[in-house]
């Protein structure tokens, strides 16, 4: 793919949607769209965060900006999410960042309700999102879409079995869709994030506090999505953010599997 592709301006007006967008890496990330020129559709499940930074966005960057209350957990919540969002608008960037996690063993039966909310949230509503985002933009000229992956879509993980396992579903997903619809002008990338200060870490059901986090200084949501979007707009198939990062999931790929999930195992550890 040539630069001068790649460099296709997809603005003009048009729409960018971010899921997850009331916290974390997706506030982050609705903060890049608006400043890039696009107009903003903000969704995630906390209404007075969303409209609240809906305003601050058409304040700072004068931008049209629609926010969206949908809990992607529900199984018909991403279907009419998009169909919501395209009438009338063209969608030229798809973020998908809702996320969800659970550090726990994975023989817990009290678990399972969060580890089942998590694939429809990281799988399900992430890929009909996807799904739906190629086929309207491929028809419209073009687009983007940057998918929240995560580090731990390079390695099992033991103690968080299921979301690491649902990181490298879409991991893969983002790669191979990358080849598919880039010859429609469609360009897809995968941002790979470590342990990044946000409220992930911050819900009780979520990953909380691990060997890991501890150890390692946690960057902001805000560079983390600067990287993302740079990355984005470049063309850029998969980014890992982090030297650390970089090296872990590089190192990981040269050692055998089982001893990758011995080690990743003990730094998910929980501390409580």
């Amino acid at each position: 793919m040539t630069d001068t592709a790649l460099a296709h301006d997809f603005r003009k007006a048009d729409w960018a949607l971010v899921t997850g967008a009331s916290d974390g890496i997706g506030r982050a990330l609705a903060v890049e769209a608006a400043k890039a020129g696009y107009n903003v559709i903000l969704t995630g499940r906390r209404t007075d965060r969303l409209e609240a930074h809906a305003e601050s966005l058409r304040r700072a960057y004068y931008v049209m900006t629609i926010c969206m209350t949908a809990d992607l957990a529900d199984p018909e919540a991403a279907e009419a999410l998009w169909q919501e969002a395209v009438k009338d608008r063209r969608i030229a960037v798809l973020v998908n960042n809702a996320g969800l996690g659970r550090n726990g063993a994975f023989s817990e039966p009290e678990g399972w309700p969060r580890e089942t909310e998590s694939i429809m949230v990281n799988v399900i509503a992430a890929t009909i999102l996807m799904k739906r985002a190629v086929t309207h933009m491929a028809a419209h000229g073009g687009g983007r879409i940057l998918n929240v992956a995560s580090a731990a879509g390079f390695m099992p993980g033991p103690n968080m079995a299921v979301y690491h396992a649902t990181k490298a579903y879409l991991l893969s997903l983002s790669e191979a869709v990358a080849v598919e619809a880039a010859p429609a002008a469609v360009f897809v990338t995968a941002l790979c994030p470590g342990p990044t200060e946000t409220g992930f870490f911050r819900a009780d059901t979520a990953e909380r506090a691990t060997v890991l986090t501890r150890l390692l200084p946690l960057p902001s949501a805000d560079l983390v999505a600067a990287q993302g979007w740079k990355a984005m707009e470049k063309g850029r198939r998969v980014i890992v953010t982090g030297w650390v990062n970089k090296i872990f999931t590089f190192a990981v790929r040269l050692g055998p599997r089982r001893l990758t999930a011995l080690i990743t195992g003990q730094f998910l550890k929980r501390r409580w």
